[in-house]
């Protein structure tokens, strides 16, 4: 059985090192230089990279030690998240003479769906190529874009002609496009899940295609029939101009690292305060609360409990907190805690799709 897919011409905004492009914008006297956004400090973390800097392999991340060891010309700059907000909110706006479906992601990066659009143009390409030249003109700043037929592959080509620059997947090139694709590209397919996918003879979108679903389920679990239909071209979600708040979080880098779950209280009780006054402004709540741990080796754990109410009092999120983090023996020294509360009241029903619904688009214009 096949159903018909909607057809949609979506683009995927990327701006190119956007906290660090900000900050070369600002102070010319850095453009042209590797910098790190954050980062300083012997218990830094960067938050962003300048491209110049990624061509010594600093990235987002990493600690601001090993950065300055790879790269030790490197600048590191204290992020100003009131300018990056404010930068982000005039690149919305020129999102908006286009299209009312605009879904941002974070403050750097969107989606738009231009299949009708307010310019009455019906070249999704021609619109991304607009609206990157006016990022540039009006704000000083580049960014590079994907288009396609659906949110995935324009993620995907976004990455394609970084940085700025731009790609078009036609529909008639969907297929051929994820086959060549390296499996490390698709966008949902990490680290881990490609290692394991090498493990298997995994390398191309074409060796994935050649997967069964029922395969793929039996080794990959839930995201088993993810990665089989959106190796076919098949990605339904929508661009949603309102996104659904999935999690609310709040978490703590020490000055120095903890190694007992006593001295943690305290911190844990100041992050606890801090989630629940995120949750009441937000007028939400949730069923299952997390407990993120980083320890002295960077390496990461969450521990998490479910309950069987919706919560957002601050003394139900603290000794759930409490529990989790006497679960187990701590591994390693502590450098950062952090709480979050997912499952929330604002979440709807996921649908469910047909496993034989398989379709590509017809061609359209791009």
């Amino acid at each position: 059985m096949s159903v018909d897919l909607p057809i949609r011409k979506i683009i995927h905004v990327d701006m190119d090192a956007f906290y660090a492009s900000v900050e070369q914008m600002d102070n010319p006297k850095l453009k042209g230089k590797p910098i790190a956004v954050g980062g300083g400090g012997k218990r830094g973390v960067v938050s962003a990279a300048s491209y110049e800097a990624r061509k010594f392999g600093v990235k987002s991340a990493m600690s601001g030690r090993l950065a300055a060891k790879l790269c030790p010309e490197l600048i590191f700059v204290r992020p100003n998240f009131e300018r990056y907000s404010e930068i982000s909110k005039r690149i919305r706006k020129i999102f908006f003479d286009y299209t009312d479906l605009v879904e941002q992601l974070s403050l750097d990066e969107a989606y738009l769906d231009v299949t009708k659009n307010k310019k009455g143009n019906p070249s999704a390409t021609l619109i991304a190529k607009e609206i990157r030249n006016r990022i540039l003109n009006e704000i000083g700043l580049t960014a590079s874009a994907g288009i396609s037929i659906n949110k995935f592959i324009a993620k995907v080509a976004s990455d394609y002609n970084k940085p700025n620059g731009q790609k078009t997947v036609n529909p008639e090139e969907v297929i051929e496009f994820l086959e060549q694709l390296d499996i490390r590209k698709f966008y949902g397919v990490g680290k881990v899940t490609a290692e394991k996918m090498y493990q298997k003879g995994i390398f191309t979108g074409a060796d994935l295609k050649q997967k069964s679903l029922e395969y793929l389920d039996a080794n990959f679990g839930k995201s088993g029939r993810y990665y089989y239909h959106i190796v076919r071209g098949i990605h339904t979600s929508k661009v949603k101009p309102h996104r659904t708040r999935k999690s609310l979080a709040a978490e703590r880098t020490f000055s120095e690292n903890l190694s007992s779950e006593v001295f943690m209280l305290e911190k844990l009780d100041q992050i606890a305060t801090e989630v629940s006054k995120r949750l009441t402004k937000s007028n939400v709540a949730g069923k299952t609360v997390t407990l993120k741990i980083k320890y002295s080796d960077f390496t990461l754990q969450t521990r998490s409990k479910t309950l069987p109410y919706f919560i957002k009092n601050k003394s139900v999120i603290l000794e759930t907190a409490k529990e989790l983090l006497y679960q187990e023996k701590l591994q390693n020294s502590v450098r950062l805690l952090g709480i979050s509360l997912s499952n929330l009241n604002t979440e709807k029903p996921k649908k469910t799709q047909d496993k034989n619904s398989i379709s590509v688009q017809l061609k359209f214009g791009f």
